[in-house]
């Protein structure tokens, strides 16, 4: 919802401008790139739900770090047909997609690419281009190099850190904090905490959330942990802010509720889960354990919704699938678990 997001706003006014004004062009290509968890996906959502677009057909892949076209392909078409799709022959494939593209005004947004070979983005490129459509695609990256290989006619915006004002606004909002009694005890303290967040949104989502349980000592807790001062391997593409608090995050679960997390490590990264299909297989490897007052199922649940909040699942901008979890895009499971 546009007004719980924090600090992109006036970006927004920025970037929707030159849109705009290049609707007159047969494609735009915007890339939006930034270190992960920044706030590019949501960034990206707040153009995609604009007003100014609602004439506009609308599309949302998520792309993340396997890059297959025919997998493009086949969500665009489902998307714009409203319809499912079954494997059919690539030459097929884009023929349909063609078919959908003409003659229409379309905004399309390419979230988490990570393909980098200019081969590979001259075809995507080729694939999205209608000579007689008028086509507006956002491209979310983390790589600078891959927002320059992208771009056409506008130039790569960087998503910049939030201000650590905006990290405690979040924080205040995810923690239900102007509903607590003991809020004038804790407004230095969290503060603190937003400053650890080096003004990255997700650290500051991960840990609002897991804060609103906790009492004075447990916040200070969080403030003062050694995880903040822990290094971070070279390969993992995340900042240490997030990082560390997402794996503070995690510390502060319950035993049943970490046990159905691990287990989202046999998905592979940025997998669409359908939601009913994930609770039954917590059940049938008895990670449940039912309390007088709540079901499996009511249980599982809450599960569910702890780990949105926590932002470690997150739910698809795609009306088609809104009944999916997805496994948010920046974590890498495995690693993550690895680090603990």
């Amino acid at each position: 919802v546009e007004e719980l997001i924090v600090g992109r706003t006036e970006e927004k006014g920025k970037i929707i401008g030159p849109l705009l004004e290049g609707m007159s062009e047969k494609i735009i290509i915007l890339p939006i790139y930034g270190i992960g968890g920044i706030g590019k996906t949501t960034f990206a959502r707040l153009i995609y739900d604009d007003p100014n677009f609602k004439c506009h057909s609308r599309v949302w892949v998520d792309v993340s770090q396997r890059f297959d076209l025919n997998k493009i392909r086949e969500s665009m078409i489902s998307q714009l047909s409203g319809e499912e799709i079954q494997a059919i022959e690539r030459q097929i494939l884009h023929s349909c997609l063609t078919k959908l593209l003409s003659c229409k005004k379309i905004l399309i947004v390419l979230d988490d690419l990570w393909e980098d070979d200019q081969f590979h983005l001259q075809e995507l490129k080729d694939m999205l281009y209608c000579a007689d459509s008028n086509i507006i695609i956002l491209v979310t990256t983390r790589s600078e190099r891959v927002a320059g290989r992208i771009c056409t006619n506008l130039q790569p915006y960087k998503i910049l850190p939030l201000t650590n004002d905006m990290c405690w606004d979040i924080i205040k909002q995810r923690s239900g904090f102007k509903d607590r009694n003991d809020k004038e005890q804790l407004m230095g303290i969290g503060r603190e905490i937003a400053q650890k967040c080096g003004g990255v949104a997700l650290a500051a989502l991960s840990l609002g959330f897991t804060l609103r349980s906790m009492n004075f000592d447990e916040w200070m807790k969080v403030k003062d942990s050694d995880i903040w001062n822990e290094p971070v391997s070279k390969d993992f593409s995340l900042s240490n802010q997030v990082l560390a608090s997402l794996k503070l995050s995690y510390s502060y679960m319950s035993p049943c509720l970490k046990a159905c997390f691990t287990y989202c490590a046999t998905f592979p990264k940025g997998h669409k889960i359908v939601k009913d299909d994930l609770i039954y297989q917590w059940i049938a490897l008895d990670f449940i354990k039912p309390t007088k007052l709540l079901s499996n199922m009511e249980l599982c649940e809450r599960y569910i919704g702890q780990l949105l909040g926590l932002s470690f699942f997150q739910q698809p901008v795609s009306p088609k699938v809104c009944y999916f979890c997805i496994p948010i895009p920046h974590l890498n499971f495995s690693y993550f678990l690895n680090q603990l």
